[in-house]
């Protein structure tokens, strides 16, 4: 029986990548590319072949592996893994790039800045004084060569295979034999007689000056050459000078070279090195100390590099939200940092911290995900919209904050197109119908008018014909001025989705009520919205074939692509409101004042009057609002940009948690809740809204006109007569007759226009009610009177000071 020895390379868990070899140290080392096989995770390999006669290299090469394995430090490179083998020895590291070929690279993109060669030297210094004052280490090889950058943008020490120990107990330095590295050695090496007086840091120190005249300025021809700084920043140049001066004993620790560097107006004071410096730190910060962090993070990310942000701060931000508490204020970083991800990683890193943060009680954390929504909202599919994030969002309609209810209004326009029948057609219906008819803030009840126009297309075609017109028809009762604006345009952004029927009894006469609204703008919308909708029904008139294309889109199914035309409006009735909304919110914070009273639009004559609406109180007289925001009044043509995403909502980074419970909206609820508006307790609906077809919901909708009442008796019709030719003799003037019967028409029908006086009509009317009012009044007062008289009769005169007994 024959037994194969097992091949270790090939039961290796990692392998060489097919590309070629990326170089590596001056020496017998070669850098590979690799990765792991379990995982595909990429790796760097450094790879040592054996060969015969090379045994002083060998042992250089085993004890630079040995030296690896033990060192662990942040800014040294790291090791993973390593085989040893009589024939190569492989050390597996974290994936990383030689500096050379990493400065390259970026030279070819641009170049490094400042700020990232400051916090790179930084790292290299803050190894060098770990080997030498914590373990009593030589390097004895920094060079370009032995620096090595990973996929962050951090340096990371390498080329430990000439490193000694600086007491002596292991012998001097081990020889190097290659040529390349001879001309880092510092002068005083070249004194055969080793008496020059030096630290232990020394000979690093000058190699150093090598390493960063090299990083500025290129490969280091010669060592005469460091006597010209070059392009070596002015604020190093000092610093850098101390490091290749030929007096060894003045060359600087590298712990006191960092404190240098670090003072005010020093090359490695800035904003980058101090974030790395925190960063590395955070873990052991206190939390004040993290808010105030990444508060201030979001300004300097802009001028961060790009991997740094992806690989270094991302990390930390995840790990801040999944074990900190650093809360809202990691969001914008957060989404920040997103913008440089792919959709593949954004779906792995940010989609799952995204849908925790939602079922958040902080009111701070969930306003601010609803501002910043738009930034994540396409990386979202749709079962987790429906079931993880709708459930969630929905109960910002039922907050007693102002600012979370606006927002979340707001944030539906980015939802609609991903959420399913029921959320959309039921529950997102029944909350905007509670909202429009009851909320107490008007820009809220005019921004739900304007999302509904925005998403109208969204809605299935059975939804559309039961809400639209009854939800604008209601929007235009409002006494927000704002709101009735909204509700009109909201009637031409929709133009497509009604019947023509629907135009001619429905739509139309609401339109014609409003030609004569307290405010011009909700006017003159008005005259613009019963021109277009004229237009249309006179262009089906002349030509009723175009009635099937005039009304493709009634009864069509919910499309993305129909949103286009109402978006198309999106400038309109909101245009300043968010604004307005804000100014409400910090002014009056608990709750705002009632609604004046609104002279009443006269109604279209022949349609009953629709049922009342409960009016909300809101914060000024439309009057008011007017004269704080002129874009309300004149957003026209829908030019005008939405503003909705423009407002700051910090001061509520200390709100209270959030009230996710409905409220109550029973008689004997509005009367014990404190703050509640008389005319919202005039009309007691049903307390429970699950179903949004009850009293007061956009089902009301309207009626058909009662039919005409038949003419009098007598009455003979205007084309009976014969208004062009000569009257005969005998008939006399047609009008006498009718003249004759106007006086008892008139007792018979009191609704009649058979008065001549018609401008003393609306005087006497509105004079007849009011002397009918008076005298209800003064008979309520004697009653009143008259009880009170009956009760003081019945127990006689009170005695002070006494009590009955029973």
């Amino acid at each position: 029986m024959w037994f194969f020895a097992r091949d270790p390379v090939r039961d290796f868990p990692f392998e060489l990548s097919p590309d070629p070899p990326e170089g590596g140290p001056p020496g017998p080392w070669v850098l590979h590319r690799g990765r792991k096989k379990a995982t595909g995770s990429p790796v760097s390999i450094f790879v040592y072949d054996v060969k015969p006669g090379a045994d002083e290299q060998t042992q250089v090469a085993k004890a630079a592996f040995k030296r690896l394995k033990t060192l662990r430090h942040p800014n040294i490179l790291a090791y993973i893994d390593g085989l040893e083998t009589d024939r190569c020895l492989h050390v597996v590291t974290e994936a990383v790039t030689p500096l050379k070929m990493y400065l390259k690279e970026r030279a070819e993109a641009g170049g490094l800045k400042e700020l990232e060669l400051s916090w790179g030297l930084h790292q290299i210094v803050k190894a060098l004084s770990f080997l030498v004052n914590d373990c009593s280490l030589i390097h004895n090889n920094v060079c370009m060569a032995a620096v090595f950058v990973d996929r962050a943008g951090e340096w990371k020490l390498g080329g430990l295979d000439y490193m000694y120990s600086s007491q002596g107990n292991g012998g001097g330095p081990p020889r190097k034999g290659v040529p390349e590295l001879e001309q880092y050695d510092p002068p005083e090496l070249a004194d055969g007689s080793g008496r020059a007086v030096r630290e232990k840091w020394s000979a690093d120190m000058w190699r150093l000056g090598c390493l960063i005249w090299e990083v500025f300025n290129g490969p280091l021809p010669r060592a005469a050459a460091l006597r010209n700084p070059g392009k070596i920043p002015k604020s190093l140049v000092p610093h850098y000078c101390e490091l290749v001066g030929a007096n060894p004993k003045v060359r600087p620790n590298p712990a006191r070279f960092l404190q240098n560097c670090r003072a005010p107006g020093g090359f490695m004071n800035n904003r980058f090195v101090e974030t790395n410096l925190f960063l590395e730190e955070i873990q052991i910060k206190e939390p004040a100390e993290k808010q105030k962090f990444f508060q201030e993070l979001s300004k300097s990310l802009d001028s961060f590099p790009e991997d740094f942000c992806r690989h270094k701060v991302l990390p930390q931000l995840l790990t801040a939200f999944e074990f900190g508490s650093a809360g809202a204020v990691i969001l914008t970083p957060l989404f920040k940092v997103g913008k440089f991800l792919n959709a593949e990683e954004y779906q792995q890193k940010i989609i799952p911290v995204v849908v925790k943060m939602f079922s958040s009680t902080d009111r701070a954390m969930r306003i601010r995900l609803l501002q910043q929504m738009e930034q994540f909202i396409q990386y979202l599919d749709e079962p987790t919209v429906n079931t993880q994030i709708f459930p969630h969002v929905v109960h910002g309609f039922l907050d007693t904050n102002p600012a979370i209810r606006e927002q979340t209004v707001k944030s539906m326009l980015l939802l609609a197109p991903k959420l399913n029948e029921a959320n959309l057609n039921v529950e997102l219906m029944k909350h905007f119908a509670r909202l429009q008819a009851k909320d107490d803030q008007g820009p809220i009840r005019c921004n739900t008018t304007v999302c509904l126009g925005k998403i109208g297309s969204y809605l299935s075609a059975s939804t559309r014909h039961r809400v639209l017109i009854s939800a604008f028809s209601r929007a235009t009762k409002d006494p927000f001025a704002p709101s009735r604006v909204a509700g009109v345009l909201g009637f031409a952004a929709t133009h497509n989705l009604y019947s023509m029927n629907d135009c001619a009894h429905k739509i139309l006469p609401v339109l014609c009520g409003l030609t004569v609204d307290p405010e011009k703008s909700v006017r003159d919308q008005a005259f613009k919205a019963i021109r277009s909708f004229l237009s249309k029904l006179e262009s089906v008139s002349e030509d009723p074939t175009q009635l099937a294309e005039v009304e493709k889109d009634v009864h069509a199914a919910s499309s993305p692509g129909m949103g286009g035309g109402a978006a198309s409006w999106a400038g309109w009735a909101v245009t300043g409101v968010s604004s307005l909304t804000s100014k409400l919110i910090r002014a009056h914070p608990a709750a705002a004042p009632a609604e004046p009273n609104v002279p009443q639009r006269p109604t279209v004559e022949g349609l009953p009057t629709p049922a009342p609406t409960p009016v909300p109180a809101t914060p000024a007289s439309p009057g008011h609002w007017e004269t704080q925001e002129e874009g309300t009044d004149t957003a026209e043509d829908g030019g005008a940009a939405d503003r909705w995403d423009d407002e700051d909502w910090g001061s509520l980074e200390e709100a209270e948690s959030v009230l996710a419970q409905q409220e109550d909206w029973s008689p004997g609820g509005q009367a014990s809740r404190a703050g509640q508006t008389s005319n919202l307790a005039a009309k007691s609906p049903e307390s429970d809204w699950s179903s949004w077809e009850a009293e007061g919901s956009w089902e009301q909708g309207w009626q058909e006109p009662s039919p005409p009442e038949p003419p009098l008796e007598g009455t003979r019709l205007a084309s009976e007569y014969n208004w062009g030719g000569p009257e005969p003799g005998d008939k006399g003037d047609p009008f006498a007759a009718l003249s004759a019967r106007r006086e008892a028409g008139a007792q018979l029908r009191p609704d009649s226009w058979g008065d001549d006086n018609w401008e003393g009509l609306e005087t006497e009317s509105r004079q007849g009610k009011a002397e009918l009012a008076r005298k209800k009044r003064e008979e309520r007062r004697r009653e009143m009177e008259a009880k009170r008289a009956e009760k003081k009769a019945a127990k006689g005169p009170m005695k002070l000071g006494t009590r009955k007994l029973d």
